[in-house]
C-alpha cells in the first residue's frame, strides 16, 4: 500500500495516470486519459525492450548521429512524433539496498515484481527465490524468449528467467535455463555452455539438443534453422562484439547476427504459440560501453538496438493483441554532445567524425594485449598508441595526450575524480577534445529513466512509474496472474 492508501493492484485495476508532477509533456498521446479502455487479458502477448545502461544522453546521441549518417530520426523518437497511441513517463530504478542500481537488481523487479539487493537475480535478503515471469509465462502455456548482444546469462536476460544468489553464477544459470524449457535463448555467452569452458565441464550443448533444442553457433546456421523447435543461439565466447566494430569486420558480418535479425527469429518462432508469448529484448552492450566511455561502441549499438525496435513496431503494426514496454534499466556515465567553438557551432562537425570510427575502444586495448583485467600495462609505446587510435577513430591525437592515455594503461594516471582516472575515461576525455562528447564517469547513475509502452496495458502505466509495477501490468495484462505463485 503506497503512503496515500492506493496500492499498486488498484491502480492497475483503474488504470489511473499520474499527471500532477510531470506534466503532459511526458506521457504521450494518453496525456489526458484518465481511465484505462484496456482489461486484463488483452495482451496475448509481451515484449519487453532494454536498452542496458542507457542515460538519455545516449537516445539523444543516437538520433542525433542516425540524422546526420542516415538522414533519418531513430525509432524511438519517431515514436514519440507519430500519431499512435502509446505511453511516455520516467521510472524509478532503484534496488532494495541503493537508489544506483545493477542489472541484475534492475531485470528482476521487472521478473518477479520484487526490489532486491545489487548483485542477486530473483533472490532475496533472506534467501527467497522468486518466481519469474518467464516461468510464469510458460506455466500458463505460453513461449518464453530471451535474447542479448550481451552473453545470453548475464544479468538482464537472467532477471527474466533465472535465480541465483549472484549474477556471476552464470554457468549455474545457463543450466536453469535447460531445465526452466525456456523457447528462444540467443545471445553470446559460449563458455557457459561449452564442456571445455564449464567448470564442472558438462556439454551442455547436448544437453540443450538431448531436449528437443535446435543449436546454432553461427548467423548462418540461424538463418537455415527450423521454425518449428526450440531455439538455442549462442554466436560468441563472451559478449558479442560491438557494432562498430562488426560493420568494419567481414567476418563478423558473416558470421554474429544483428539484434535486429535476432530479434525477428525470436519473434517469428514465439508467434506460432496461439496462446502468446513474452520476451525479453536487450542491448546490453550499451551499458558496456557506456562503462568503457567508448563512445563508438555506445552510440552505434544505441542505433542497433533501435534497428530491433523497428523490428517489434512492424511486427506489433496492425495488431492489438501485443503490448510492448521500452525502456532501459539505469543511466550509465551520463554521455553528452559539448558545446564547443564560437557559439557552440563546432559541435555538430565535432559529432560528426563519428561516422569514421572503424572500431570501439575494445578492439584498440586488443591490438595493445590490454584488459580490463589487467591492473597495469607496460611496454606500449606513445607512437604505437597514436597509431593504433589514428586507425581506429580517424583521429591524430597529440604526444602529450597519448602520454596521458601510456599512463592510464600503466595505472600512474591520476584525475581529480578517481572514477576517471581509469583508461577509458582518460582515452574517452582525450578523443572529446575532437568528436566533442564527454561522460561524467565510468559508473552507473541514479537518473529516473525513460519508459515507453505501446499496446494493451500502457495507458494504464503512471507518468512516474515505480520498476515493480511492470511486472503487476505484464503479468495482469496477460492474464497469467494465478500462475505467479509457487
Amino acid at each position: 500500500m503506497s503512503k496515500n492508501g492506493f496500492s499498486r493492484r488498484e491502480f492497475l485495476r483503474t488504470g489511473a495516470i499520474s499527471t500532477v508532477a510531470l506534466g503532459s509533456g511526458l506521457i504521450g498521446r494518453q496525456k489526458q486519459a484518465i481511465k484505462s479502455t484496456s482489461s486484463p487479458g488483452d495482451a496475448k502477448n509481451v515484449i519487453f525492450l532494454v536498452s542496458d545502461g542507457m542515460s538519455s544522453g545516449t537516445l539523444s546521441l543516437a538520433d542525433l548521429l542516425k540524422q546526420q549518417q542516415f538522414g533519418d530520426k531513430t525509432n524511438w523518437i519517431k515514436l514519440y512524433e507519430s500519431d499512435s497511441e502509446y505511453h511516455r513517463g520516467l521510472m524509478d530504478m532503484a534496488s532494495l539496498d541503493s537508489v544506483v542500481t545493477d542489472s541484475a537488481a534492475a531485470s528482476s523487479s521487472w521478473g518477479s515484481g520484487k526490489r532486491i539487493n545489487n548483485g542477486g537475480v530473483n533472490w532475496g535478503p533472506s534467501n527467497e527465490q522468486h518466481k519469474t515471469i518467464c516461468e510464469i509465462f510458460r506455466d500458463a502455456g505460453k513461449s518464453t524468449g530471451l535474447v542479448s548482444t550481451a552473453r545470453i546469462t548475464h544479468a538482464t536476460p537472467a532477471g527474466f528467467g533465472a535465480n541465483v544468489q549472484s549474477r556471476s553464477m552464470e554457468d549455474e544459470i545457463a543450466v536453469q535455463y535447460l531445465e526452466r524449457g525456456y523457447d528462444v535463448l540467443m545471445g553470446g555467452g559460449k563458455r557457459h555452455f561449452d564442456s571445455s569452458r564449464r567448470r564442472d565441464g558438462r556439454d551442455l550443448y547436448s544437453d540443450y539438443e538431448q531436449q528437443g533444442y535446435t543449436v546454432v553457433k553461427s548467423r548462418g546456421e540461424l538463418t537455415r534453422a527450423t521454425r518449428n523447435s526450440k531455439l538455442l543461439g549462442v554466436f560468441y565466447d563472451s559478449h558479442l562484439p560491438y557494432t562498430v566494430d562488426h560493420r568494419t569486420l567481414p567476418e563478423l558480418q558473416q558470421s554474429v547476427p544483428t539484434l535486429a535479425e535476432m530479434t525477428d527469429a525470436a519473434l517469428d518462432r514465439l508467434s506460432r504459440n496461439d496462446d502468446g508469448f513474452i520476451l525479453q529484448i536487450e542491448g546490453g552492450r550499451v551499458d558496456h560501453a557506456a562503462h568503457g566511455n567508448c563512445p563508438s561502441g555506445l552510440i552505434y549499438d544505441q542505433i542497433a538496438f533501435d534497428d530491433a525496435v523497428k523490428t517489434v513496431m512492424d511486427f506489433t503494426d496492425g495488431r492489438d493483441d501485443t503490448l510492448v514496454i521500452l525502456t532501459t534499466d539505469h543511466g550509465n556515465a551520463n554521455p553528452g554532445l559539448s558545446g564547443l567553438g564560437s557559439g557552440y557551432r563546432e559541435s555538430p562537425g565535432m559529432l560528426a567524425t563519428l561516422q569514421n570510427y572503424r572500431h570501439s575502444f575494445e578492439w584498440i586495448y586488443d591490438q595493445l594485449d590490454y584488459s580490463y583485467s589487467d591492473e597495469s600495462i607496460s611496454g606500449v609505446t606513445v607512437k604505437r598508441i597514436m597509431d593504433i587510435v589514428e586507425y581506429a577513430a580517424n583521429t591524430q591525437i597529440t604526444r602529450s595526450e597519448a602520454l596521458m592515455v601510456q599512463q592510464a594503461l600503466m595505472g600512474k594516471f591520476s584525475a581529480p575524480f578517481r572514477n576517471r582516472q581509469g583508461t577509458g575515461a582518460v582515452l574517452a576525455g582525450v578523443l572529446a577534445n575532437y568528436n566533442g562528447i564527454y561522460f561524467i564517469g565510468t559508473n552507473h547513475t541514479a537518473d529516473y529513466v525513460e519508459l515507453s509502452a505501446w499496446g494493451p496495458g500502457s495507458d494504464r502505466i503512471p507518468g512516474f512509474a515505480r520498476n515493480t509495477e511492470l511486472f503487476d501490468l505484464m503479468v495482469d495484462m496477460a492474464d497469467v496472474r494465478a500462475y505467479a505463485q509457487g
